[in-house]
């Protein structure tokens, strides 16, 4: 078994047509089956397949075969070198669907003035028959090619013994579509049932030009999941200055052997991962962990592709090459992240694979009793009234249920700074139990600040902080700004210093007004033999707060202690706090050590805290809580959180923050301002209240007007429903389902505007 694992290769091709989870289960099932295939991975969001085969087996055009048969389309095997198949085939798709949707919407508007022909004065010069033949004709594109791709989407579903809404849209509209035909060219056939006639090419029009709509909207916000994969590999370096033969040389970073020597100059990137060899620096590693200090690296220390080199130069051994780096684990992290994610079923497609088979047994039914059972059977009575039950179907309020409501809330969202991808989104927040919030940039600035001055005995806490700036202001530290920032706030400006010098790792020494002052870490005090005055012990009560402690010292003796912190938004407090009024428990997720960590958490009343996670390990924390069977929103702003958004039930970036998050997210807050996570939520609550009242609305009119068309009344009334209160039922469910979702604006700016 062993053995031949280790021999089995592995392929990745692309695949196009894809849009749930029951087309991956087809795909795979169609690749396990060809011969050699060991097993199949389907990724839904990076639209590929990656095949394990023996080295003999039936070959890349035996995939094609199988793909192509289960009516999918086949885009080759993958090659970074080449153009995206995947995002040519998206962006073809998203065109073809605005032409469609553009044809579809003029056409309709064309057949329901031709309909309504009486309201139209210009129009009735046209006889009425005429107009009946120019709409047929008119109809035909807007049913049959403006909706093609729902009757290839109903067949794929008939072969697979199921139905869905594709198969609901086809056959409401071919049988609205077959019903006007008749009753255009044939009128006589429904003479003996003695009922006035109505054509309903309008909604047949509408109702696939509406849904065509709602796919189009869909099919621009897919094409952006696979957008922050593509940010990730943008930030891989392109060139590393590779040590050989005694000689630096720049070389494409593809061509780094594990075991190089590789010098990084200020301001560079790091190219790949490794160990340093020689030299000091300080490093931004935020791209990767978020965190907002850069970090001091010497020999014997870790470095890692993507991040910044800021103040110094130093050589370094590559350890980890290619797909091994923290970066490329992180895009790996991602792109299973965003595939894994089960796509949310919605309401009205698990209504519809009920519903469907149920109107073709009904229709069946009242043909079957109208022709055998009523005395003087007559055939084209029976066929109207089993043809009337499938038009009554038709989704017309269906198709406008989601659609209105999301097109509401998504641009209520839109005007308060909160942008929501897609339906979906709404649906799983509308189902969230908890919210982690990444610290560093999300709950707290991402930038330190000074919080405390702590002077030791009969010392100037003023003439504490000129010493501290007047140093900094010659330094190249990372908490310098902090520093110089604190000191005009104060109004202290830096004097004049003489023999500056940079203590690499410790701080900095300089001569100011003929006395020798030092400023530093703890390490640098006791190096130089300083008298701390008792300084050391409150530099532990800061460092238990998560404070840095920077010391300032003059004439041998600590003068106080500096501290500094990332501190909290202005908003987290109030944001947490709502969260939690609403019922949903609220954590915080940091790569930071735990002390920080804690206090942070104490600080905006977070009681869940996940302190010390490296950036790859955030989405298994995720994970674990979903396995705990919670729905899980993540909100974060940096590289190292893509993984996480996109885990996480739903992904909620801070406008703020990088591309990747953003593009890894389901919702983004324009706003860098806490209080609109709650705002989104509540967002979500209100318009999925809504789309489920629409959904009633739709169906309410279907579970009357089908018994109604199916002849129910006749044994007692001896009514037949006249298809013009059917147009009329139609268009008032459609009426209702609009207003509905327009009533959403007035009761969100009443209650739930942020």
């Amino acid at each position: 078994m062993n053995s031949s694992s280790k021999e089995a290769e592995k392929t990745t091709i692309s695949v196009g047509g894809m849009t749930c989870a029951a087309c991956v289960r087809r795909v795979e099932t169609a690749l396990k089956s060809v011969d050699g295939v060991k097993d199949a991975n389907v990724n839904l969001a990076t639209a590929r397949a990656t095949v394990l085969h023996d080295p003999a087996w039936a070959g890349v055009d035996r995939l094609k075969a199988v793909i192509t048969d289960q009516g999918y389309e086949y885009l080759g095997v993958q090659d970074d070198t080449r153009e995206d198949p995947i995002a040519a085939a998206r962006d073809k798709d998203i065109k073809d669907l605005k032409i469609r949707f553009l044809v579809g919407a003029t056409l309709s508007v064309i057949i329901f003035m031709g309909s309504m022909q009486h309201w139209f004065s210009f129009l009735s010069a046209i006889p009425r028959q005429t107009m009946l033949v120019i709409l047929f004709v008119l109809t035909a594109p807007a049913v049959f090619w403006v909706g093609s791709r729902f009757y290839v989407g109903a067949l794929k579903a008939a072969r697979q013994k199921t139905t869905d809404m594709n198969t609901l849209v086809a056959v409401g509209a071919f049988a609205a579509y077959l019903y006007s035909t008749l009753v255009t060219f044939f009128p006589g056939f429904f003479s003996e049932t003695r009922m006035a006639l109505h054509v309903y090419y309008d909604g047949a029009a509408m109702i696939v030009t509406l849904i065509i709509l709602g796919r189009l909207l869909e099919a621009v916000a897919k094409g952006k999941t696979s957008a922050a994969i593509h940010h990730l590999m943008g930030l891989k370096p392109k060139t590393a200055r590779v040590l050989r033969d005694g000689k630096e040389l720049d070389l494409p970073v593809e061509w780094v052997l594990k075991g190089d020597l590789i010098v990084v100059r200020p301001g560079e990137k790091i190219p790949t991962d490794g160990i340093v060899i020689s030299g000091l620096s300080t490093v931004d590693e935020s791209v990767l962990t978020g965190e907002s200090l850069p970090v001091t690296k010497e020999k014997g220390q870790s470095v890692f592709a993507a991040t910044i080199n800021k103040t110094g130069s130093f050589t370094f051994k590559a350890e980890k090459i290619g797909a091994e780096t923290a970066l490329a684990q992180i895009i790996r992290l991602v792109e299973e992240a965003q595939g894994s994610k089960a796509p949310v079923q919605r309401l009205a497609d698990k209504i519809a694979s009920i519903f469907v088979p149920v109107v073709f047994g009904i229709s069946l039914i009242t043909f079957l009793i109208w022709y055998f059972f009523i005395p003087e059977p007559v055939f084209s009575r029976a066929l109207l009234n089993a043809i009337s039950v499938l038009v009554i179907a038709c989704p017309c309020a269906l198709g406008l249920a989601t659609p209105t409501a999301v097109m509401v809330g998504t641009g209520l969202g839109a005007e308060n700074g909160i942008l929501i991808k897609d339906a979906e989104s709404l649906e799983t927040a509308y189902k969230l139990k908890t919210v982690v919030f990444d610290k560093t940039g999300t709950l707290t600035k991402g930038e330190p600040e000074v919080t405390d001055i702590i002077t030791a005995p009969n010392e100037d806490q003023k003439q504490l902080l000129k010493i501290a700036v007047s140093i900094e202001a010659a330094s190249e530290h990372p908490l310098g700004q902090a520093i110089l920032e604190k000191g005009r706030q104060e109004n202290i400006f830096p004097d004049a210093i003489k023999n500056f010098e940079a203590l690499s790792g410790l701080g900095a020494r300089a001569s100011l007004n003929g006395q020798l002052c030092h400023l530093g870490n703890l390490r640098l005090m006791q190096e130089k033999g300083i008298a701390l005055n008792g300084m050391d012990v409150e530099a532990r009560r800061l460092a238990a707060a998560g404070k840095t402690s920077v010391f300032v010292a003059k004439d041998g003796e600590v003068m106080g202690v500096i501290g500094l912190s990332d501190v909290l938004k202005a908003s987290a407090v109030e944001a947490v706090a709502e969260l939690k009024k609403m019922g949903l428990t609220v954590a915080m997720i940091t790569g930071d050590n735990r002390s920080t960590a804690q206090a942070i958490g104490q600080s905006a009343r977070i009681d869940a805290i996940m302190a010390e996670v490296l950036p790859g390990d955030k989405a298994a924390e995720i994970n674990r809580l979903q396995q705990q069977g919670q729905v899980v929103a993540m909100v974060g702003d940096g590289i190292n959180d893509a993984p996480a958004l996109a885990a996480a039930d739903i992904g909620i970036a801070i406008g703020a923050g990088t591309d990747v998050a953003i593009e890894a997210s389901d919702i983004t807050l324009v706003k860098d301002d806490l209080r609109s996570v709650a705002a989104a939520v509540k967002l979500s609550f209100a318009t999925m209240r809504t789309i489920r009242q629409n959904l009633f609305w739709a169906f309410i009119y279907n579970m009357i007007g089908i018994p109604l068309a199916a002849g129910a009344l006749y044994p007692f009334f001896h009514i037949l429903l006249n298809p013009k209160f059917a147009a009329a039922a139609m268009a008032a469910s459609s009426v209702s389902v609009v207003g509905n979702s327009l009533r959403l604006r007035r009761s969100w700016a009443r209650h739930a505007k942020p």
